[in-house]
């Protein structure tokens, strides 16, 4: 029997999460700008959380109303009503926390309200506003004869609570004002001068609303936003079109827009019957009503961090991605993986270093084809673009498009078509399966035979997020490994899932119980085993009994969390071998890392997969091993040095409550991210001494000589 005090609900446990983001944007260390963007990314996660989360929580409790979750035994509606009490508690620190940096922020750019204009400015914004703005408005009222609007999910409105003029008596309408902010006009409004000062678009139609319904009293105005339920189910839509399935994503993706709201949030300036009129129109409930007094929107940021970029002591230090020691820019990578392995670690490496081998492919004659399986990818993806190339040039290209990415379904179904157009073969994973690996093979011809060169990653094949996302990526030419990314790909191109592997876990059926056999191999040798662990969550309740057991037995065990954790350390008697840290910093702590054992039964892994459920049961994934003995090492290393960070970590106590960790005067300062750039900038220093460019023929470089003499 096990102690219920050992396990965190889900939803609760991301709340945690969310509210060490936000901690950041408290943190004096960081720049202020930076606190900022931390807001905006507690505001972002919060979005998605109401929107998928809280929306399935919403759908369950109206169909399975007394289901419990397995680990807490908490029902929907339960949940909701935790949920809506603690997010109540997180959006108050946020207000403070934003009211605190406005004031600090405002010698460098100051937040106005237009009530506070004075002379000039109060004339130019009236004129603003009347030129630039208010042609572009549509007020609507709410009676019998014009129904409540349909509200965009996420957008800023205006409500307000208007009496007639000509019939004071007559009960209060409601009137509503769509501000299309970014769309028809700027949502960042600088005043002139020399200081920077601006206003955001929706406080001045606020502000002027009266002008907007000349023939009412404006009795109450609100600034006012909705969340609408996000969480389409595709596999059920399949049952129920008789189409592609790319045409069935379009549909569903306009669905989304349109579904229930599951949240709304208003200014300070709304009143009692405003809200209460506004959640009957909505058919919500007052428990997930939020009053704000900070911005209800934050995708003001870009146009307030262009005004300031100049101002360097507002951000972190620049950095960029390094090259790797382990590639040498001067010869073929198809050269450098046929003797060893190499291992990139982003975002201090070079994403480059790796789209070095994916030009290769496409351009090498020797290269029979390319498959690669594409969860996300940037807006302008080189991926993309190189296998195009790659098809253009005669290379057979397969690219497994997973179009249930959420909230990137758009994005994919976009780039899936352009692909299709220039002869890349699509497929888009299984009816009931998410593809979630990360995954490149390339089959190459070598003499008289065939040679795979595969890269595995955990982490998606875009540029841009490699440049905030901690990931690691593998590429080898292992034959063992080439093999069994033949087999998933095979797999996948015929629907179904790989049955066993020799080298790769593969979920969904060869990963989940070859944790359990590692884990149940560690368990055998009691206090001498060892497990060390690092993700985004761990939810799946199989796993996390069998970390118990393994606990209980004496093994020792290490976990790097950075979001949801639903096991809890610490537990005499049952976790009290178990360490829970989450680092939360500059970059979003995004690869995995499995280790068992120590000495040379070691096994180290990396993967795509976290250990939830969805990963383990419902997802293609695929974790692969570490077998070059330094490569392992370096990993084992940045496992071991995160272990030790004693500025961004956070480590769980007994009761599930995260502590920041703090360092002793005489203790040295450990923050990883700020450790491992200055790392891989002393390691290009290296590779540039280590790695010369070879020296031209003469005749080559006179010409190149000559040549540059006459352009000059």
């Amino acid at each position: 029997m096990t102690d219920s005090n050992v396990y965190d609900n889900r939803e609760l446990s991301w709340l945690k999460f969310n509210r060490r983001v936000l901690e950041e944007a408290q943190d004096a260390n960081v720049p202020l700008f930076e606190r900022l963007r931390f807001i905006s990314i507690f505001a972002s996660n919060l979005d998605e959380f109401f929107m998928v989360r809280v929306g399935s929580l919403y759908d369950q409790d109206l169909v399975e109303p007394k289901k419990c979750e397995n680990k807490t035994g908490m029902t929907a509606a339960r949940q909701l009503k935790e949920i809506a009490r603690k997010v109540k508690d997180l959006l108050y620190i946020k207000d403070c926390a934003f009211n605190d940096l406005a004031e600090r922020l405002a010698p460098y750019a100051q937040l106005m309200r237009p009530a506070d204009l004075k002379g000039d400015d109060k004339l130019f914004l009236r004129l603003y506003f009347e030129r630039e703005i208010l042609p572009l408005l549509s007020p609507s009222i709410i009676d019998k004869n014009h129904p409540f609007p349909f509200l965009k999910n996420r957008a800023l409105y205006i409500g307000t609570l208007l009496r007639p003029k000509n019939d004071e008596k007559k009960k209060a309408l409601v009137g509503i004002m769509s501000t299309e902010c970014d769309r028809d006009f700027p949502r960042v409004i600088f005043l002139p001068g020399e200081k920077i000062r601006y206003l955001l678009a929706e406080d001045v139609i606020l502000h002027f609303i009266d002008m907007l319904f000349p023939n009412f009293y404006v009795e109450n105005r609100c600034i006012m936003r909705v969340t609408r339920n996000a969480d389409i189910d595709a596999n059920e839509a399949l049952y129920d079109h008789d189409m592609d399935f790319r045409n069935v994503m379009e549909e569903l993706c306009r669905k989304r827009k349109k579904l229930m709201p599951v949240r709304a949030e208003f200014s300070y300036d709304a009143s009692p019957e405003l809200v209460k009129r506004m959640l009957e129109y909505l058919e919500l409930s007052d428990n997930f009503s939020y009053m704000q007094g900070c911005p209800l929107d934050f995708g003001f940021m870009s146009a307030l961090e262009h005004k300031l970029e100049s101002k360097s002591e507002l951000f972190y230090d620049r950095v960029s991605p390094q090259s790797s020691i382990m590639v040498n820019p001067y010869e073929s990578m198809f050269s450098q993986l046929s003797r060893r392995d190499i291992l990139l670690s982003y975002p201090y490496n070079k994403f480059k270093n790796f789209l070095r081998l994916l030009e290769e492919a496409a351009d090498d004659a020797s290269v029979a084809s390319i498959k690669i399986t594409l969860y996300r990818v940037a807006r302008d993806s080189e991926i993309v673009s190189t296998l195009i190339r790659a098809a253009e040039n005669g290379k057979q290209v397969m690219a497994l498009v997973e179009l249930r990415a959420r909230f990137d379904e758009e994005n994919n179904i976009g780039w899936s078509k352009k692909m299709e157009e220039a002869g890349v073969k699509i497929i888009y994973g299984l009816d009931s399966l998410k593809v979630h690996s990360k995954l490149l093979l390339i089959t190459r011809r070598q003499g008289s035979s065939i040679k795979y060169y595969t890269q595995i990653g955990t982490g998606n094949y875009n540029e841009k997020t490699s440049r905030l996302y901690t990931d690691l990526t593998l590429m080898t030419s292992d034959k063992d490994i080439g093999a069994d990314a033949s087999t998933v790909f095979n797999a996948l191109a015929l629907g179904t899932t790989v049955e066993s592997s020799t080298t790769l876990l593969v979920a969904p059926k060869c990963l989940k119980s070859r944790i359990v056999e590692m884990i149940d191999t560690e368990i055998t040798y009691g206090s001498d085993g060892y497990i060390g662990l690092k993700m985004n969550s761990l939810t799946d309740k199989d796993i996390i009994d069998k970390l118990i057991e393994a606990s209980c037995k004496g093994v020792k065990i290490e976990l790097i969390i950075r979001g949801i954790c639903c096991l809890v350390a610490g537990v005499p008697g049952y976790t009290e071998n178990i360490s829970v840290i989450s680092i939360v910093g500059r970059f979003l702590e995004h690869s995995r890392i499995y280790i068992f054992g120590k000495g040379e039964r070691r096994k180290v892994y990396i993967s795509s997969a976290d250990f939830m459920t969805r990963n383990t049961e419902r997802r293609v994934e695929v974790a692969v091993p570490l077998k070059d003995k330094a490569i392992a090492d370096k990993a084992v290393g940045i496992f071991d040095t995160m272990l030790k960070d004693n500025v961004k970590a956070r480590e769980q106590g007994s009761d599930g409550t995260y502590r920041r960790r703090k360092p002793l005067p005489t203790e040295e300062h450990i923050e990883v991210h700020k450790l491992f750039y200055e790392q891989a900038y002393e390691e290009a220093e290296q590779a540039k001494k280590l790695y010369k460019e070879p020296r031209k023929p003469l005749f080559t470089r006179v010409k190149e000589a000559l040549f540059s003499k006459k352009q000059g």
